[in-house]
């Protein structure tokens, strides 16, 4: 029989989960920051700011290439929804979808937390066509959901350099 899990765990739990959540939505945003293309780097931002009961919202990113949510499942437990453009291989933007993916599960791994949360990753759906999905709310309008524009930084050169003797 399995035990319930107390408060403390609970709260615990949900404190890393929101961490990590965090950690990806900074690490998207620095991926999304390299294109230079404006409308791509527009996002929109839900944040519900009620106490966390089942079914709540509490952290939406949605961009035309990438989705992120943070969600309240049973027992107050949070969980992590995230999703991605479907690209072609090798396409201009293939590169930001395929960290973005690696960078979910490398923060989520039971080696990275203090404690395992790798099950907060919720598979029920993904999301593969974030910029429907960004259209469809835009036209809906945003009753929940702010823009940001995520400002352009290009990206470093990588200079190879040379072995000194």
């Amino acid at each position: 029989m399995k035990s319930q899990p107390t408060n403390s765990a609970i709260s615990t739990y949900n404190k890393i989960v929101k961490q990590t959540y965090f950690q990806l939505v900074k690490e998207a945003k620095a991926l999304l920051a390299t294109i230079e293309e404006e409308p791509l780097r527009y996002s929109l931002i839900r944040e519900d700011k009620q106490s966390f009961q089942q079914g709540t919202i509490v952290h939406e990113f949605l961009n035309p290439l990438l989705y992120l949510r943070l969600e309240c499942y049973a027992e107050n437990k949070l969980g992590i929804h995230f999703g991605w453009e479907l690209m072609p291989t090798f396409g201009e933007y293939y590169h930001i979808m395929n960290t973005f993916v690696r960078l979910v599960y490398k923060l989520t791994m039971a080696d990275t937390t203090a404690i395992n949360i790798e099950d907060c990753i919720r598979t029920d759906y993904v999301i593969n066509e974030c910029s429907a999905a960004y259209e469809h709310l835009e036209e809906r309008g945003l009753r929940h959901h702010t823009f940001v524009l995520i400002p352009y930084k290009a990206k470093p050169i990588k200079r190879k350099l040379r072995k000194v003797a």
